[in-house]
């Protein structure tokens, strides 16, 4: 070899990805053994999962059915509702206006909704903590009276702000969706815009998220999996619901891949800046100083002894769960099309055995 041949192999050799070139068919069987023992019926609804490192996927597989009566097939193209996930979007999307001078995290709610009872003692920063101990609407049994009703954020805020508090700001962790409505409502008021545009506009449009929105049971969604509960009798189709309702703590729609997008654009900086960024992966603390396990729309734990980043979501239909091992750069997303099967603990085992196989 000559120089110039010497310096072209090295440079071949620093590009391969030893992860993924190890990554061959006995991993991804291994793989496919975990996803089966939840998402082992074809004939049903099913989820469709993700492996990535560095920021490209090693894996990419479809189980089971995107719609039953029709008989079509789940693709990694399929596209679900992504239920609570959407709180890190929300969480995502106020650090945005923070960095751009808009509010701060430490502003206490009555700042922009002077009414909201005990406002002046709530801050953003314990609404995107889950430590407000305001009443989680998910949790009162009037729900079901606006289930499907068309409810405008002030409206949701409305709903459930004069229920009895369960603790004082900060004294405890409870996850609540009523905090993250609240945070949506905010996100309008400050920017102006709706919710779902400036979702759209400031993150899904810079992170190149083409196959993600504000979830719709009517327009025409290209690649839709269709959502399912199974009862005694079988598989029957979801449940309504008026997305006005869970709003920004539960209504957007996406892939696996635009996921990943997602996650790359949070590690490269294209959405927040670093130390904004860095905002969201903390783990903070209550008011007797004890920790918490959880940042701004991140559960922040350990999977074998590494750092973790994950959220799930559950609504009706759908569950999902994504997981990010920051020290590995590994990303793991499972989303489902039937609330009988939970891609949590799925998503999670796939974690590990790519972190076995690692070390």
């Amino acid at each position: 070899m000559n120089s110039k041949q010497i310096a072209l192999f090295l440079l071949l050799l620093a590009s391969v990805n030893p992860f993924s070139s190890a990554f061959g068919q006995i991993s991804k069987d291994r793989i496919d053994s975990i996803i089966a023992k939840e998402f082992g019926d074809p004939s049903g609804p099913g989820g469709v999962f993700m492996v990535s490192q560095h920021g490209k996927p090693v894996y990419q597989k479809a189980f089971g059915k995107a719609n039953l009566e029709l008989d079509v097939d789940l693709t990694p193209q399929s596209v679900f509702q992504i239920g609570s996930m959407t709180k890190q979007f929300t969480a995502i999307a106020m650090l945005i206006l923070e960095e751009r001078g808009k509010l701060k995290v430490t502003d206490p709610v009555s700042k922009y909704i002077p009414d909201y009872p005990s406002g002046n003692k709530i801050t953003i920063h314990h609404l995107l903590t889950h430590t407000s101990g305001i009443k989680d609407f998910t949790k009162m049994k009037s729900l079901s009276n606006i289930a499907q009703q068309e409810m405008m954020p002030k409206m949701m805020v409305d709903f459930f702000k004069n229920e009895p508090v369960d603790f004082e700001p900060g004294e405890k962790f409870d996850y609540n969706n009523s905090g993250y409505v609240v945070l949506g409502y905010i996100i309008e008021l400050v920017s102006g815009e709706t919710y779902a545009n400036f979702i759209s506009k400031y993150i899904f449009e810079k992170a190149g998220m083409t196959q993600s929105s504000y979830a719709t049971d009517r327009a025409i969604v290209h690649n839709r999996a269709y959502g399912y509960h199974q009862k005694q009798q079988g598989y029957v189709n979801k449940t309504t619901i008026n997305f006005s309702v869970p709003f920004s703590s539960g209504s957007l729609m996406s892939t696996v891949g635009d996921l990943l997008k997602w996650q790359n654009a949070l590690n490269t900086n294209v959405l927040l800046g670093p130390e904004e960024t860095k905002k969201a992966f903390t783990a903070y603390k209550l008011n007797n100083d004890s920790s918490l396990t959880y940042g701004y729309g991140w559960h922040i734990k350990k999977i074998n002894g590494s750092v973790s980043r994950e959220h799930g979501g559950s609504i009706f239909g759908f569950k999902s769960m994504a997981v990010y091992l920051p020290s590995e750069d590994i990303y793991v997303a499972g989303l489902s099309n039937c609330d009988c099967h939970s891609p949590t603990k799925t998503t999670t085992d796939i974690a590990e055995l790519v972190l076995r196989m690692l070390k």
